[in-house]
């Protein structure tokens, strides 16, 4: 580019910026210089592979081609230098390459993580930058997130974790003519400096305690040597698969699934006397005075809800395990609504979608949502400091602390 054409390009460009039109699109000022750029890269790496050895070998320059490519500043037409061997690999602009990955597709990859279809997406592109690109651009473009969640999903894990927490989530995916159920199953810790982590995400066809031995044996295999404390729903099975892999885990089961789980058996009318009653099982200071006020309940109640007290008896051992810890850790293990927050956070980018075309579709955009909730966990929970001392006092020898 000339130094007149350049002058007249920064001219073009301040009157566009006054006026408030866009910089970018086909019209745009900076489509031009990012045109010259990019044929002038070319030019010089052209020249770079038409090296000695080129040369002896009998390859040169072969005039020019064409190439169309898609960018944030709209639809280029790029002179692309050829050689007679057809060997030249350029990097700036890969062959077959039409997306210019800097720009377009991070923002692409960016707007799916939210939520957007393809769809809304394309017409987002054609709005803001003038680009047309298909759908099937697009998926190809997000496809590309897939090795990385493979590899996340694959990456080494500590060996010790202080707390998980374990649900799963429930979507539908298309599959052929018909829709199937997909299970998506989160694993959430805390780490030993007290930060939240996402340790896995695996998608099943149903939520059970057969995957979810799987789920813990890979957990196992990527170096998890300990749990400290596991909380989980009251799946049938759960506890048991939880044990095999890691047979000295504490297992704290859901109080709040427990409750959620009785008062559909509890008759409307009964439902709030019956409640009071319950808040001084799991709201007492200590487990004699818990059994004491189970006791008390299954008195009260046990003729008229016998399903409900049996529940209650038959699962204590499990939901009375918080009893044996500070208020302040009973309050991080007595529910799992850790991960049912992520959980909601999730749902909040995939509640448009009725079905997923595939499980690809599904697992990319739970992927992308997941790095977007785990950027806000910057800082460890309140109070980890007292937290993570007496853990390792109770968990003594399993939990060693960073102190010199």
């Amino acid at each position: 580019m000339t130094p007149e054409e350049l002058a007249e390009l920064e001219s073009k460009a301040l009157a566009q910026f006054k006026t408030g039109k866009s910089l970018f699109g086909k019209d745009g000022a900076f489509a031009p210089l990012l045109q010259s750029f990019l044929e002038k890269a070319l030019e010089a790496e052209m020249e770079a592979h038409l090296d000695e050895d080129e040369r002896k070998k009998g390859n040169k320059r072969n005039g020019k081609g064409k190439k169309t490519v898609k960018s944030s500043s709209g639809e280029l037409t790029i002179s692309t230098p050829q050689d007679r061997q057809s060997s030249f690999e350029p990097e700036i602009i890969k062959k077959r390459e039409t997306i210019l990955a800097e720009n377009l597709e991070d923002k692409i990859i960016g707007l799916y993580g939210l939520g957007m279809s393809l769809r809304d997406i394309s017409d987002h592109i054609k709005e803001m930058y003038d680009t047309n690109i298909s759908h099937t651009v697009l998926s190809q473009i997000t496809d590309k997130v897939l090795p990385e969640v493979k590899t996340w999903q694959n990456r080494p894990l500590d060996p010790v974790y202080p707390i998980v927490w374990l649900d799963a989530m429930h979507y539908k995916v298309r599959n052929g003519g018909s829709v199937k159920h997909r299970a998506v199953y989160n694993i959430i810790s805390i780490t030993p400096t007290g930060h939240k982590d996402v340790l896995g995400m695996y998608l099943s066809e149903s939520e059970g305690a057969n995957f979810w031995l799987q789920v813990l044996t890979d957990l196992n295999n990527r170096g998890v040597e300990d749990i400290l404390i596991a909380c989980t729903d009251n799946l049938k099975g759960f506890s048991e698969a939880i044990l095999s892999v890691f047979p000295k885990t504490e297992i704290q089961t859901c109080i709040v699934h427990q409750i959620r789980n009785s008062i559909k058996y509890v008759a409307s009318k009964d439902q709030k006397k019956f409640m009071t009653d319950l808040k001084l099982v799991y709201r007492a200071d200590t487990k004699e005075i818990a059994e004491n006020e189970l006791d008390n309940l299954a008195q009260k109640w046990e003729d008229k809800y016998p399903v409900v007290i049996a529940s209650w008896r038959n699962n204590w051992d499990r939901l009375s395990t918080y009893f044996r810890y500070t208020k302040p850790i009973r309050k991080i293990i007595y529910t799992t609504n850790t991960v049912e927050g992520f959980h909601r956070q999730i749902r909040k980018v995939t509640k448009t979608k009725g079905a997923f075309p595939s499980d690809d579709a599904l697992v990319k955009l739970i992927y992308l949502a997941t790095k977007n909730v785990m950027k806000k966990w910057t800082s460890p929970i309140q109070n980890w400091g007292i937290t993570v001392q007496q853990l390792s006092i109770i968990f003594e020898g399993r939990l060693k602390l960073d102190i010199q």
